[in-house]
């Protein structure tokens, strides 16, 4: 049987659309594919030579906990020899976390013997399929220019929409009201571009924290909505600490500095003589018992609303 060339291979991985990296038995990164360029952003001189433990990929739990180190599932392989598949969320170059799926599988040499593993990533189908049919669904004239969710017309035609779902059916809903902490303190230090920049990575981050049909959308200035239907108060809180966690696990890097920032969270539930301006003026009365109480915080209508949804389904 004729055996391929290496360049073969090599071209092979390369070509898929998924990313692939293989590390060493110290952990230090010695391939990286064009597929692993286009899902992070890194380009192979960016990683090559460098080890997983110095936290470019930064992989962490949707509850925000980091894997490297201890936890980091390639580490794992490599330990035990057992291949593995894991959710996460990864570090973005532009500084927002995405959903990956991730499967670690060990390489060995002739005789066995763990040299390294290979980690090979791909987008987390299910919610860029849900992203890419909400996309089709919103016009120009509906998104934010610039973090490209929702802006504040579209938020108010749903939380209208939800209103009716209310009236119609029993649908309730929940919100949350979201504020970036320290937001003024950001454009005063780093100008507004890093500003803007801030504003994208925390839109992005919040998109990837919510279900498919939830909705979000940028209120104002660095305030953003997130409304969602059939939720009771512990999936309402779970949601708002799953937003809180991944946003402060955020960053982008400017001139050699990270920059990271928190988010104040305000949210409840609907009730039934609400309107979309008395909901709206609870959800913020709220986050700002979040700011005073330390701000990178989350405050909820401890009233449970929902009308037609268990308590304890979530």
């Amino acid at each position: 049987m004729q055996t391929m060339p290496h360049g073969f291979y090599k071209n092979l991985l390369d070509n898929l659309h998924d990313g692939v990296y293989f590390i060493d038995i110290d952990g230090y990164i010695t391939y990286w594919n064009n597929g692993a360029e286009r899902l992070t952003g890194y380009c192979a001189n960016d990683v090559i030579g460098s080890r997983c433990s110095d936290g470019l990929l930064m992989h962490v739990t949707e509850d925000g906990d980091c894997l490297c180190g201890n936890k980091c599932p390639l580490g794992a392989t490599m330990r035990d020899g057992k291949s593995r598949k894991t959710e996460v969320y990864l570090h973005h170059k532009d500084g927002h976390q995405i959903p990956v799926s991730v499967r670690s599988s060990p390489i060995y040499d002739d005789t066995g013997k763990i040299l390294g593993a290979v980690e090979i990533f791909s987008d987390n189908t299910s919610k860029l399929a849900a992203l890419t049919r909400v996309d089709k669904l919103i016009t120009e004239n509906l998104t934010d220019p610039l973090t490209k969710v929702g802006n504040r017309r579209f938020t108010d035609i749903t939380l209208h929409s939800r209103f009716d779902e209310v009236l119609r059916y029993g649908w309730d809903f929940g919100i949350l009201f979201i504020d970036i902490d320290h937001f003024k303190m950001i454009n005063d230090t780093y100008g507004h571009t890093v500003g803007d920049d801030v504003l994208c990575m925390v839109a992005k981050t919040l998109q990837n924290c919510i279900r498919s049909f939830d909705f979000i959308g940028r209120y104002g200035g660095e305030e953003f909505i997130i409304l969602l239907p059939n939720v009771n108060l512990d999936t309402l809180n779970l949601i708002a600490r799953r937003c809180r966690n991944l946003v402060q696990s955020s960053s982008i890097e400017r001139d050699n500095t990270r920059i990271r920032v928190s988010i104040s969270i305000g949210g409840t539930l609907s009730r039934e003589n609400d309107t979309p301006q008395t909901i709206i003026n609870r959800a913020d009365s709220l986050m700002y018992k979040s700011k005073r109480s330390g701000r990178n915080c989350i405050t909820l209508d401890k009233v449970e609303a929902c009308r037609y949804l268990p308590a304890n389904e979530t």
